[in-house]
C-alpha cells in the first residue's frame, strides 16, 4: 500500500475527528439524562413514561454508535484495501471499449476520448450507483433493527415487513429515476466543458431541484403515502378559515396516512404554485385538540410567511453552487486520486473523493445551518402566537407532541449544536413565556 499523501492525511484526520466529535456528543448526551424532569416540565410525563423516554434515548444513541462505527470501519477498510480502484478496474473490464491510458479521464483529455460502449458517464453512474447500493445494504440491518426492534419496543412502529420492503424498492427506484439523470448530466458536463462546467452544472442542478420541489407533492410523495382531503367538520373549517385569513392560496388540505408506519405526529406545508399543500398526519388529528392542531398549522404558516421555506431553498442552491465550484478545482488535482490508490483518474471517483475531503467544511456549515433553523423555529412560534392569539394551545400542543415522541428533555448542548434543527422543548417554552408572560407553575 502506498504511503499516505497530504490529501489522504487530511481526509483521514477529518473522518476520525468528525467521528470522535459525534461520539463525544453521544456520551455527553447520555450523561446529561436526569433522574427527574427539569423544572417546569414535571407535568409532561408520568414517572414511568419519563423513564421510557430516557430508555428510548439510550437505545437510539447506542444503535447510532454501532451503526456509525461500522460505517467508518467499512469505509476505511474499503479505502485502504484498494476497493475504490478495484471497482473502477472491474467496471472497465466489463466495458471492453474503455481502453484509455491511466490519466485520460479528467480535464481536457476527457474530451479526446473515442466513442465507447459506456463511456465515462455510463461507467460513472454504475460506479457511484454500485457504491450507493452497497452503502444502502450495509445500512439495511440497522434500519430494520431501528424499525422492528427499537420503534416496536417503544410502541411507535406500525410498519409491516411488506411496507418496509416496498419502501426500500420504491426508494431505490426513485433514486435511480430522479438522481440518475442528474448525476449523468453532471458527469457529462464536467467531461465536456472547461472552466464553465461548474456554472452550467449549477444551473442544471438548481433547475432540477426546483422541478423536484414542484413535482414531489403531486407524483412522488403519493408513491409512499395516501393523501385524502380533510373531512368536513369543525377542524377543517377553523384551519381553512385561518389559512385564508393569512392570504395563503391553499391548493389542498390533506391528511396523510402516517399511522401506517408510525404513531408519531406532525404537519407540514409542501410545494409551490398549483402544488401547494398543507398536510396533517392522521396521528396529529387523532392526538391533538382542534385548537392545538390550529396552533401547529399556524407555526407552519409562520415558516411560510417569514420566508423560511424560500430561504432554505436559497441556501441549498447556494451550497450547490459553492460545492460545484470547489469540485471543479479539486477534480484536476492528481493527489486526490492518488490518495485512494486509483490507477485512473475518472471524474466520477473524483466526485466521491471530493465529498470526503469536504467533511470538515460540511460539518461547520451544518452547525451554522442548524443554528439558523433553530432560530427560525422560534420565529415560527412567535408568528403562531401573534396570529392565533392563543399561546396556551401552542404550549399544550408542543408538550403533547414531545411526550408522544418520548423526547429527551435534557439534551446536552453539544448534541443540540451538532444535530438539532429544532430548539429543545424547554427553550421553546421559555421563548413563548417571554412573549406572553409567565404561566402558572405546572401549566
Amino acid at each position: 500500500m502506498p504511503d499516505l499523501n497530504l490529501y489522504a492525511v487530511v481526509i483521514l484526520v477529518a473522518l476520525l475527528a468528525d467521528y470522535c466529535v459525534e461520539r463525544t456528543a453521544d456520551v455527553l448526551n447520555l450523561r446529561a439524562l436526569c433522574r427527574e424532569p427539569p423544572a417546569g416540565l414535571g407535568d409532561l410525563y408520568e414517572q414511568k413514561d419519563y423513564r421510557r423516554s430516557q430508555a428510548y434515548t439510550r437505545a437510539r444513541t447506542r444503535l447510532g454508535i454501532v451503526s456509525s462505527t461500522t460505517g467508518l470501519l467499512v469505509l476505511l477498510g474499503f479505502w485502504f484495501l484498494g476497493g475504490f480502484d478495484a471497482l473502477d478496474l472491474w467496471l472497465r473490464q466489463l466495458d471492453p471499449a474503455a481502453a484509455l491510458g491511466p490519466m485520460g479521464e479528467s480535464g481536457p483529455l476527457a474530451r479526446m476520448e473515442p466513442v465507447e460502449e459506456w463511456g465515462p458517464v455510463g461507467r460513472g453512474v454504475l460506479y457511484l450507483g454500485a457504491l450507493g447500493l452497497g452503502w444502502s445494504l450495509l445500512s439495511l440491518p440497522f434500519s430494520a433493527y431501528s424499525t422492528f426492534v427499537i420503534e416496536e419496543r417503544f410502541e411507535f412502529n406500525r410498519t409491516t415487513f411488506r411496507t418496509f420492503l416496498l419502501d426500500l424498492v420504491k426508494g431505490l427506484a426513485l433514486g435511480i429515476a430522479v438522481g440518475g439523470p442528474l448525476l449523468a448530466a453532471i458527469l457529462w458536463l464536467f467531461s465536456r466543458l472547461d472552466r464553465s462546467a461548474w456554472l452550467v452544472c449549477w444551473i442544471v442542478a438548481a433547475g432540477y431541484t426546483l422541478l423536484v420541489q414542484w413535482v414531489a407533492p403531486r407524483w412522488l410523495m403519493p408513491l409512499f403515502n395516501e393523501f385524502e382531503p380533510l373531512e368536513e367538520g369543525e377542524l377543517r373549517d377553523i384551519v381553512t378559515d385561518y389559512v385564508r385569513s393569512e392570504g395563503y392560496d391553499l391548493e389542498q388540505l390533506s391528511v396523510m396516512d402516517a399511522s401506517r408506519r408510525s404513531t408519531k405526529a406532525n404537519a407540514f406545508f409542501v410545494g409551490f404554485g398549483r402544488t401547494k399543500r398543507l398536510t396533517l398526519f392522521d396521528t396529529i388529528v387523532e392526538k391533538l385538540e382542534k385548537d392545538e392542531v390550529l396552533a401547529v398549522v399556524a407555526h407552519e404558516m409562520g415558516h411560510y410567511k417569514r420566508g423560511h421555506i424560500v430561504r432554505r431553498i436559497g441556501l441549498a442552491l447556494a451550497h450547490q453552487g459553492a460545492v460545484l465550484f470547489l469540485l471543479s478545482v479539486f477534480l484536476e488535482q492528481p493527489g486526490l486520486y492518488d490518495a485512494f490508490y486509483m490507477t485512473h483518474r475518472p471524474i466520477y471517483a473524483g466526485l466521491l473523493f471530493f465529498g470526503l475531503l469536504m467533511t470538515p467544511l460540511e460539518r461547520l456549515l451544518a452547525l451554522g445551518v442548524n443554528a439558523l433553523h433553530r432560530r427560525w423555529e422560534l420565529e415560527a412560534d412567535r408568528y403562531a402566537v401573534e396570529t392565533t392569539g392563543d399561546p396556551e394551545s401552542l404550549v399544550s400542543g408542543l408538550k403533547k407532541l414531545a411526550a408522544d415522541h418520548l423526547a429527551n428533555l435534557t439534551p446536552h448542548r453539544l448534541q443540540v449544536l451538532l444535530r438539532h434543527s429544532h430548539p429543545p422543548l424547554r427553550a421553546r417554552l421559555e421563548h413563548l413565556e417571554s412573549l406572553t408572560g409567565p404561566r402558572p407553575h405546572g401549566s
